[in-house]
């Protein structure tokens, strides 16, 4: 597959650096995107922390949220030398806690400001820097409206953009009920691809299916999914077959999932807290409950305990 890729949609409190790991066992060649992270959380609190990532990766891009353009190209500089693939926006989030602090989706309608930003990124690193937005905020629901915002910003020099086909509610809806309740208008972002064939446009929202995912890839450039990824994690498995790829094996995941836990065990890191982010594993598979049930809700977990729940599975699907 060439000129198209496949993402891991940002997720806060779950695309972590621990399923981002995770990830990677299923397919080499997604992009993995970090959970948004603000720059005051860069330059006011933990760097090491919050940027840390697992070298097995890449490629990674980091989300930001900000508004400000010099600390948006602050925290640029200091995650760029801890050697982030890429940088992305925040334009989508319709959170009322980020729009207090003027981040994500609110900043459809501030498109001068989204432009600056990417000035001020792209004049401190020479990775690419990308914008994830919406198709529309609030009232402002047009096709022109979307296009008119890609336009200001592309003229800034950004050349991807990430578009969930839904509309955010700034106001009224929670940031859950803006994934499921507005409509999808699919065709809203074909059409951005088509007014724009220079840039690249990925598609986001809705899709949790090798054929949809096939279907889109013949109208845009690339598709972003976040839970369908989270839930069932074997989907990125699949994926492999859009580059020529055979898929790993349940057991070549879980032995590689076994190997990560083994080094954040050494590190010192609590397993009863990471392996929220496994449980869709086996899903789809006979025993997969079981293993749920086995991870979930226990104060601490070993190695033994997390290997012990996976054979069985295994072990009733003769794998």
């Amino acid at each position: 597959m060439k000129n198209k890729r496949i993402s891991l949609a940002p997720m806060i409190d779950w695309s972590t650096s621990d399923f981002r790991a995770f990830a990677r066992l299923f397919n080499p060649n997604i992009h993995l995107y970090t959970e948004m992270i603000s720059t005051s959380a860069i330059l006011k609190g933990d760097a090491d922390r919050v940027l840390r990532f697992d070298r097995t990766e890449h490629p990674v891009v980091l989300q930001l949220g900000g508004s400000d353009a010099d600390e948006m190209a602050r925290a640029v500089q200091i995650a760029d030398a801890k050697g982030y693939d890429e940088f992305n926006i925040n334009v989508g989030c319709p959170s009322d806690r980020v729009q207090h602090n003027k981040i994500g989706a609110c900043l459809m309608a501030e498109p001068l400001i989204v432009a600056k930003m990417v000035t001020a990124m792209q004049a401190v690193t020479d990775k690419p820097v990308t914008v994830k937005h919406r198709i529309g905020i609030d009232h402002h629901d047009s096709y022109e409206f979307m296009k008119g915002f890609v336009e200001s910003v592309a003229e800034a020099g950004c050349t991807h953009f990430i578009a969930h086909a839904r509309i955010a509610w700034l106001q009224g809806l929670s940031p859950k009920q803006n994934r499921e309740i507005p409509p999808l208008r699919y065709d809203d972002i074909y059409r951005l691809k088509q007014d724009f064939p220079m840039l690249t446009i990925e598609i986001n929202g809705g899709i949790d299916q090798m054929s949809a995912i096939r279907e889109h890839l013949q109208y845009v450039d690339g598709v972003m999914i976040g839970r369908a990824f989270y839930h069932n994690p074997y989907l990125m498995a699949e994926c492999n077959e859009l580059w020529g790829l055979p898929m790993p094996s349940r057991r070549e995941i879980f032995e590689g999932l076994m190997s990560y836990l083994a080094k954040r065990a050494e590190e010192g890191a609590n397993l009863a807290t990471l392996t929220r982010h496994y449980l869709g594993l086996f899903q789809g598979l006979t025993g997969a409950r079981a293993w749920r049930q086995a991870l979930s809700g226990k104060p601490s977990l070993t190695l033994d305990d997390i290997r012990g729940a996976g054979e069985q599975v295994l072990l009733q699907n003769q794998q």
